[in-house]
C-alpha cells in the first residue's frame, strides 16, 4: 500500500525544514523560495519508514497569499502533518489550514509542535494545550501531538514511529478501475518532453497506456512512469506519480487538469453539493454568490445556488448547486473548498455531477439529494436512474462513483425487485416508473396515430421515436422491449397496437369492391382509374390483394402471380424473354408488359440484358 503525507500550517513555522530533516530532501525547489526563505508553491519529497513503507510527502505553502497553491496539493493526502511553531503557537493560517483539512475530511494526522528548542518546557506545555483545543471538534481531534526540533533532531524518531503507527490503521486508496491523476505540476524534461505529477486516485496507470487529459480533451500516451524518482511500469492509486506523456505539449496542460483513461469521464460545470460554511466565515453567503471553487488541483470561479434558503449563515450546512465558469473533471463524493479572494469560506461534498437545474425550496429535490448522499448503494443508483433515465451503465458509473462490479450487483438486485428495467447487453436502465411512463406514452402515441389514420398499419418507427423524444441510440432497445412485452406489435417498418387491424368503412369497402371488380374484368389489361384514396390503396397493397407495378399500372395479386409463373417458365424454357414476347403471351399491351418487367427487375426476379430478360 502507498500513502501520501501532506504538511499544513502557518507561514515560517518550519514545515519545509522539518520535511528536509525527515527525508534529506529540500522541498523548496524554486529559486525565489530559497531567496525568500518561504515556500511559495508545492514541494515534494519521500520517506522510507521503519515498517518498510515508502511514503510521499507534499509540502504546501503556509502564507495566506498562497492558499490556492496549498489547496492544489492537499486534496490527495492520507495523513496531515499540521505544523505549529512552538515559539508562536496557533496562528491564522494554522486555523485556516486545519479548517481546510476538516472540510476535506482528512481524518488522520499528527499535530507537530516544531522548533521546541526555542522554548522552555512550561511554554511548550501551554502550546500543547492550545493545539489540543484547536483540534477539538475537527476530523483531527484524536491526532497525536508531538514536539520536535528539526535543528537538534529531538523528537524526530518518535515522529517517524508515530507516522508508521497512524498508517497502520489507514486503508489503501480504492481501486475502481477508473484512474484519475489530478495534475499539480507540469514541466518539460530535456530528452523526455512533457511530464506531469499528481497523486493518483481510483485506479492504476501503466506505461504505454493511452490516456486522455481533461477538460481540454487531449489524447496522449504514457511514455514512462516514476514514483519517488524510481521508474515503475504500473502506478497504483495512492501513489505520488510522475507521468511522461507523448503526443501533448507542456503548454497544452495546466494545473488542475486530470489525466485519465479515455471515454468514461465527461467534464461538467454543474454540481449538486452538500455545502458547509465555516464558523469563521466573515458574513452569510447569499444565494447566487460568486466564489472560487477548488477541486483537486483545479481552481475556477463559480456561482452558488442555495436550494433551501436565501442565505447560509456561518457554521451552517445546506444543499446547493454550483455552476462553474469552466468545466472540471469530477465524480460523485469528491470534496471541494470555496474561498473569497482572501479567505476560505467553506466546502463540502459533491453528490451529483452533470446536475440539472433544480427548482428551489422543493422537499422532493432535497429528499433525492439526501438519498444520493447517505443512501445504500441500491438507493443511490435508483435515485440516479430516476433522475437521468434512460441511462447507460457506462454513464452511471461516474455518477455513482462505484466500481463496475458493485454497480452491476446493485442493478441485478434492483431488477429482481422490479425497481429498474434493464435493456440489453449495453445495460440501458429505466426505473420501473420511468419505463411504465414510456410504455404509456408509446401506447398513446400509436393509439392517436390509429385514430388519425385508421387504414394504416401504424406509425413508422422513426416517427414514433420523434414522438417519444428518445435518443436514437436508445430507441431501438426500448422498442425491442416494448415489442417483447406485447405493448406494441412490429409491422415491418411500422408498429401498431395489438388490437389494431385496419378496417374500411362501409363506403370505403364499396369503393374497394368496385376497384377490384374493374381490375378483374380484364386482369392483364386492368383499368385502375379511378384509384382509391391513397391509404385505401396502400391497405390493399399491404394485404397483397393488389400489386402496384408502377404509378398507373396495378394488377390483381392473383393475376400478377400467374404472370410471374408464366414468365419464369418461359425463361426457363428459352433462356430469355423480351417485353414483346410477354405482351403476346398475356395478350396485354406494351405499357403493361414493360411496367411488369421493370417491376420484376426491381424485385430481383429478372435481370435485363439489352432488350432481353433472364432470371437472376
Amino acid at each position: 500500500m502507498s500513502f501520501v503525507l501532506g504538511t499544513a500550517g502557518h507561514v515560517d513555522h518550519g514545515k519545509s525544514v522539518l520535511v528536509q530533516a525527515l527525508t534529506g530532501i529540500d522541498p523548496d525547489r524554486l529559486r525565489e523560495e530559497k531567496e525568500r526563505g518561504m515556500t511559495i508553491d508545492l514541494g515534494f519529497a519521500w520517506l522510507k519508514l521503519p515498517s518498510g513503507r515508502a511514503v510521499g510527502i507534499v509540502d504546501v505553502p503556509g502564507h495566506e497569499h498562497f492558499i490556492k497553491n496549498m489547496l492544489a496539493g492537499v486534496g490527495g493526502i492520507d495523513v496531515a502533518l499540521l505544523v505549529i511553531a512552538a515559539d508562536e503557537g496557533v496562528m491564522p493560517q494554522t486555523r485556516e489550514h486545519l479548517a481546510i483539512l476538516d472540510l476535506l475530511q482528512v481524518d488522520r494526522g499528527i499535530a507537530i509542535i516544531a522548533k521546541k528548542d526555542l522554548v522552555d518546557e512550561e511554554w511548550l506545555e501551554l502550546v500543547t494545550l492550545e493545539v489540543g483545543d484547536v483540534l477539538a471538534g475537527t476530523t483531527l481531534a484524536q491526532a497525536p501531538i508531538i514536539a520536535v526540533s528539526a535543528l537538534t533532531g529531538e523528537g524526530l524518531p518518535e515522529l517517524v514511529s508515530t507516522i508508521d503507527q497512524v498508517l497502520d490503521s489507514a486503508t489503501s486508496k480504492k481501486d475502481i478501475g477508473r484512474p484519475r491523476l489530478p495534475v499539480d505540476r507540469v514541466f518539460t524534461m530535456a530528452g523526455f518532453g512533457t511530464v506531469v505529477t499528481g497523486t493518483l486516485v481510483d485506479g492504476s496507470l501503466s506505461q504505454g497506456q493511452e490516456v486522455e487529459i481533461l477538460p481540454p480533451a487531449l489524447a496522449a500516451r504514457i511514455r514512462g512512469l516514476q514514483s519517488h524518482k524510481q521508474k515503475i511500469d504500473i502506478a497504483s492509486p495512492g501513489n505520488r506519480v510522475a507521468a511522461n506523456l507523448s503526443g501533448v505539449a507542456t503548454g497544452e496542460i495546466t494545473r488542475g487538469d486530470v489525466v485519465t483513461t479515455p471515454g468514461w469521464l465527461t467534464p461538467t460545470r454543474a454540481f449538486d453539493v452538500k455545502l458547509r460554511l465555516l464558523p469563521s466565515a466573515p458574513r452569510p453567503l447569499p444565494h447566487n454568490a460568486t466564489v472560487t471553487f477548488h477541486h483537486g488541483a483545479a481552481e475556477v470561479l463559480g456561482k452558488v445556488r442555495l436550494l433551501e434558503r436565501d442565505k447560509i449563515e456561518p457554521g451552517e450546512t445546506t444543499w446547493a448547486q454550483f455552476l462553474l465558469a469552466q468545466p472540471i473533471a469530477a465524480v460523485k463524493d469528491d470534496r471541494f473548498i470555496i474561498r473569497s479572494p482572501q479567505q476560505t469560506l467553506g466546502g463540502g461534498q459533491i453528490v451529483g455531477i452533470q446536475a440539472k437545474r433544480h427548482r428551489r425550496f422543493r422537499p422532493d429535490v432535497i429528499e433525492r439529494l439526501v438519498t444520493r448522499e447517505t443512501g445504500t448503494t441500491e438507493q443511490i443508483i435508483l435515485a440516479i436512474v430516476q433522475e437521468e433515465e434512460p441511462l447507460e451503465l457506462e454513464r452511471l458509473l461516474p455518477l455513482c462513483n462505484l466500481s463496475r462490479g458493485e454497480a452491476e450487483e446493485a442493478i441485478r438486485s434492483l431488477a429482481a425487485q422490479k425497481k429498474v428495467i434493464v435493456l440489453g447487453d449495453m445495460m440501458l436502465l429505466f426505473s420501473a416508473q420511468g419505463w411504465e411512463k414510456l410504455a404509456k406514452q408509446a401506447t398513446l402515441a400509436v393509439q392517436r396515430y390509429h385514430q388519425q389514420f385508421p387504414l394504416r398499419r401504424g406509425p413508422p418507427k422513426e416517427e414514433l421515436r420523434g414522438k417519444l423524444k428518445t435518443p436514437t441510440k436508445f430507441f431501438a432497445r426500448a422498442l425491442e422491449q416494448l415489442i417483447q412485452e406485447g405493448t406494441l406489435i412490429e409491422a415491418g417498418p411500422m408498429v401498431r397496437l395489438p388490437d389494431h387491424e385496419p378496417q374500411p368503412t362501409q363506403e370505403q369497402q364499396a369503393e374497394v369492391d368496385a376497384f377490384l371488380d374493374r381490375l378483374a374484368r380484364n386482369p392483364y389489361l386492368p383499368t385502375s382509374d379511378p384509384l382509391p384514396e391513397p391509404d385505401l390503396l396502400n391497405l390493399l397493397i399491404e394485404q397483397r390483394r393488389v400489386v402496384k407495378a408502377s404509378d398507373d399500372v396495378i394488377f390483381l395479386a392473383s393475376a400478377y402471380d400467374k404472370m410471374v409463373d408464366g414468365i419464369v417458365a418461359q425463361i426457363k424454357s428459352q433462356g430469355k424473354v423480351t417485353v414483346a414476347e410477354i405482351r403476346d403471351l398475356f395478350h396485354t399491351s406494351r405499357k403493361y408488359a414493360l411496367a411488369l418487367m421493370e417491376y420484376l427487375d426491381a424485385q430481383k426476379v429478372t435481370r435485363r440484358i439489352g432488350d432481353e430478360r433472364v432470371l437472376r
